[in-house]
Formats: structure tokens, sequence, C-alpha cells
């Protein structure tokens, strides 16, 4: 006898006929019927006989009948045609096919299923787990965000009414990021949420074919399960971090402290902190700037103009340095010099491909083969390249200026070209006359442009992102650098000053010495939270402490 719930079921569906409480189903219909309607529907001519069953039975379907002969039950699978049959498509249209018997057919199909269910489970676990690192740390968002604004404004507090205008601000700025923050929890939320939805869908179904034979429905579920995205990686976004600096009257800014933006970095299900609160991209304790060590280099100006120009670091911590008086020279970080290697050129910009190090000569790159042999890397046809620098993806970007014409041009190693950028979205020339080059951890795409007094940034792909220059931080742009957190490090050869930037351009912080510097050009980063940065008249490089 049906079960209360049956009945309230049956009850429920309607006659497809008469609209009458129904208690049949055709299979071949697919049509719902009550009592008085069945004889007819049976007495109805149709290509297929009538498959009529009770409502209550419908969907354990754990017969296989053929297609040809639906009033025969299918006990063969042919694989030539790749379907199901009865024996008397065996001995009539497929007689010569390749056939197998049906229940190997669905072992096999069940094999496959249950393993790709399997998988799917697993990944459900990853998913969870991810749900809820996600929730907690969606939960934890106030309350960070909230500490973060005390600890802004108790450094507000110290510096009292002189510095009150910038605390406003900065909460401003954390209000902006909480909302974007949000927004990207919430939105991986509910991924998660959909996913493990469809994950469990997919179960369902699966687990209804244990005691099934039908082969056709067996088939169709396979390409769902392996369409179904797992999103075994999800983007972790940091919190913001206060960076307190140290306090003085003059360039607030600097010793006040920043507000590290949140940032993206992608991660495994197994990377997962276990506190949801803890910073995925920790922040550097910002300190007062300090000269660690000194190197001489003898680029000294002098009456013929000779001087430091540009600096690259090597793989195993020296620096090649080099000088407008046709000299390269390797030191080690402890002002040891090395090597010293003439070259060709006079002035020349330079960067370290893998072990060897590479500079721009007239139309061409060159490289020193062996430490000692001058050979020419590729030609630049008739723009001759100045700045360049070697990309995470073992790529070569130079600056390369022909008349009034500058561009960016990304190489391979044999002098393929991979990538030009030379003009914006309105075909309007993004540079004047370029020179210093560097590539963000972003993959963002920096350059010093002399012509136009500023720094300009592109991304990966070309597209205008930031230019810095008129604003109340004018600076000459010279050399650039960027370091692992991805600050954006600039000097300034005319104001005698190095800028932080952050990814996106905006002021961060002066990074002054006690002693100050003096024409500074070009700079490089040489451990965690240290840099070189070159005096181009005197030819002094000093190594630099400013984050630990």
């Amino acid at each position: 006898m049906a079960s209360n719930e049956t009945i309230q079921f049956q009850h429920f569906l309607e006659c497809d006929v008469c609209k009458n409480p129904a208690t049949f189903f055709c299979r071949r219909c697919v049509t719902n019927l009550c009592d008085a309607c069945v004889p007819t529907h049976l007495r109805v001519k149709s290509k297929n006989v009538h498959d009529v069953v009770d409502n209550v039975n419908k969907d354990d379907d754990e017969t296989c009948t053929c297609d040809s002969h639906p009033q025969e039950e299918c006990c063969t699978y042919c694989k030539t045609c790749e379907t199901p049959i009865c024996l008397v498509c065996v001995s009539i249209k497929h007689k010569s096919h390749e056939m197998s018997e049906l229940s190997e057919k669905i072992e096999d199909l069940m094999k496959v299923i249950m393993c790709e269910n399997e998988r799917l489970q697993s990944f459900k676990t990853e998913l969870e787990k991810i749900l809820d690192h996600t929730t907690k740390r969606l939960f934890s968002l106030s309350k960070i965000y909230r500490q973060r604004k005390e600890e802004v404004t108790a450094r507000g507090e110290e510096w009292q009414k002189h510095i009150e205008e910038l605390v406003k601000n900065l909460h401003k700025e954390l209000d902006e990021m909480q909302k974007e923050h949000d927004s990207v929890l919430q939105k991986q939320k509910d991924e998660c949420e959909k996913i493990l939805a469809e994950i469990d869908i997919i179960n369902k179904k699966t687990m209804k074919f244990k005691k099934s034979k039908n082969v056709e429905e067996m088939k169709k579920i396979i390409p769902m399960i392996e369409k179904q995205t797992t999103g075994s990686n999800f983007a972790e976004w940091s919190f913001p971090v206060f960076c307190e600096s140290k306090i003085e009257e003059n360039v607030l800014k600097t010793y006040f402290g920043y507000i590290e933006r949140m940032r993206e970095r992608k991660i495994s299900v197994q990377k997962l902190m276990v506190n949801p609160v803890d910073n995925i991209l920790s922040c550097k304790k910002i300190i007062p700037p300090k000269v660690i060590a000194t190197i001489e280099t003898g680029f000294v100006e002098d009456e013929n103009k000779y001087r430091l120009f540009d600096m690259a670091v090597t793989r195993d911590k020296k620096v090649w340095i080099s000088g407008t008086n046709g000299e390269l020279k390797l030191f080690d970080l402890q002002g040891i010099l090395h090597k010293t290697i003439r070259i060709s050129v006079l002035c020349t910009n330079i960067t370290v491909y893998k072990t060897e190090v590479v500079f721009s000569a007239t139309a061409a790159l060159k490289k020193i083969s062996n430490y000692n042999t001058e050979v020419t890397l590729f030609k630049t046809g008739d723009w001759n390249p100045f700045g360049i620098t070697t990309t995470m993806s073992d790529d070569l970007l130079v600056c390369l200026c022909k008349d009034n014409q500058s561009k960016v041009v990304r190489y391979s190693a044999t002098g393929t070209v991979l990538q030009e950028i030379q003009f914006d979205s309105q075909s309007q020339p993004l540079y004047n006359k370029i020179n210093y080059i560097a590539e963000n951890v972003n993959g963002d795409i920096i350059v010093a442009d002399w012509g136009k007094g500023a720094l300009i940034a592109v991304n990966k792909l070309g597209l205008f992102c930031f230019s810095c220059a008129g604003n109340e931080n004018i600076f000459h742009v010279c050399g650039i650098t960027t370091d692992p957190i991805g600050h954006i490090i600039v000097t300034d050869y005319i104001g005698d000053k190095i800028h932080m930037l952050d990814m996106e351009g905006q002021f961060l912080r002066y990074i002054i010495l006690d002693q100050g510097i003096q024409r500074p050009c070009a700079l490089c980063i040489v451990n965690d939270g240290e840099m070189i940065v070159g005096e181009s008249m005197n030819g002094t490089v000093k190594r630099i402490k400013y984050m630990e």
C-alpha cells in the first residue's frame, strides 16, 4: 500500500488530458494519466508501444528496452553503433557488428561514473574548506578593518591636530577597500555554495545509477560530471595592513605610515591558513632607511663627464655597474671589485639575462660571453635600444627610440619580437623619450619617460595603467625598480630623493637617508627589504635597508 507521502504526491500530479489527479505515467509519451484516460491513451496509434506504469514507480527504471523493438529488453551492447540492442537486433541489423554483453558495458560505465563522482566528492571536501575559510574571513572583516582604523586613529592622536586630515583620508581609503573586499569575499562565498549545490545534485543523480541499467542516461551524465567546475584554486586576498613609519614634522606621510592595499594571490586549498584572520601576504615592518654598505665604483664625474649610469644584479648577488666611459664593472655587495670589462659603447643600459650581462649598443643588444667576449645578441633595426630589463618569463623588455618616437618591445632571447607597445587606446603615442624600465610582480611594465618627465605604466597587454607627473609629488624620474611586494621605487634625480609608490602609482613614502643622497640614478633590489642606489656624479653605490 502506498505511504501517505506517496498518496499526497499522486494527488499533486494532474492528468495531462483531463486535469484530474494522475496515478499513472506513460514512459514513451512522457505523459501523466488518470485511471479514466489510460484505456484511451493505450488505443492511440503510436510508432512505439506505450509503457504505462504507476506514478510511484515511474523513476525506478531498472530495465533497458530496445529503441527499435520497445517490447524487447536489451541484453547486448553493439560496440560499432555504441548502443544497447535486443536479441532481434543482434540477428538483423547488427549481426556483422562488434558486440559485448550489456552487463559488461554497464559495469564499464559505472566504473567511470563512480570514479568521476569520487573525484567530485573529494573536491567537495576541499570546497567546504574554502567556504568555511572564506566565511570566517568574511565574518572577521569588520573586526579587522575596525582594528586597522583604531591603529590609524592611535597614530593620528600621537600627531594631534596637524595629522587629522591624513587620518580622515586613510579612513576613507579603508572604507572603500572594505567595501571592495566584502564584495570579493561574498562573491567567492556564493561561488563555493553554488558549486557545492551542483555537486550535490550530481551526486544524487549518480547514486540512482547503482541499480540502474539505463545506459543512455549513464552516458549523458558522464559529460555533465566531467564539465562540472570544482574551483580547486581560489583567489586569496590579504587584509590591509597599516604600516607605521618614524614620526617627523616634515614629509608627514613618509613618517606617519600608509595603508598596504589588499593584494590577490592564487593559492591551493592545502595552503589555506588555519586562522582565517591571519594575513596571507605579510607586511614588512617599515624602518628608517639606513646605509649598511657603500661601493666606490670609480665612475666619478670629471671634465670628460665620466659617471655612473646603470646597474644590474646577478643571481649570486653581485652587481654589474656601467659608466659613461665604456666600462662594465662587477662588484660584490661588500664593495670588492671582481671584474672590469672594456666595451664598445661609452654610455649603456644593462641587465642580467640568466648568467650573462646584456647591454644596449647602437641598433643592437650585446652581451659579454664568458666574462670577456663582446657578442651581438640581436639587432634592433633602425631603432636604438636604451633601457632593458629581464622579465619573469625570461623575455627581454627593451626601450627603443628613433627620431621623436619611442616604444617598448618584448623580445625573446633570440631577438624574436613578441610584443610592441607604442600607442594608447586612442592611437596616441604613449611615450616621448624613454630610458629606464622595470617589470612589476603583477606584470605591469613601467618606464621612465625623460621627455615627459613622468613615470608611465602599462599592463602586460600594453594597455595604459597610470602616469605619475605634475602632481604634488612631482619628481624628475630616473631609475626604476620594483620589490617582491610590488612597490615601485623610483629615483628623483633632480630632487635628490627616492620615492616609493604602490602598484597603482600612488605615493606611499620617501626613502630618506640621514646623510641624504646626491643625484640618484640607477637602483636595484638586492635582498628582501634591501636596495642599492647609485649616485651618478660621485660614483658611490649605497646599499640601503628600508624594510625588515
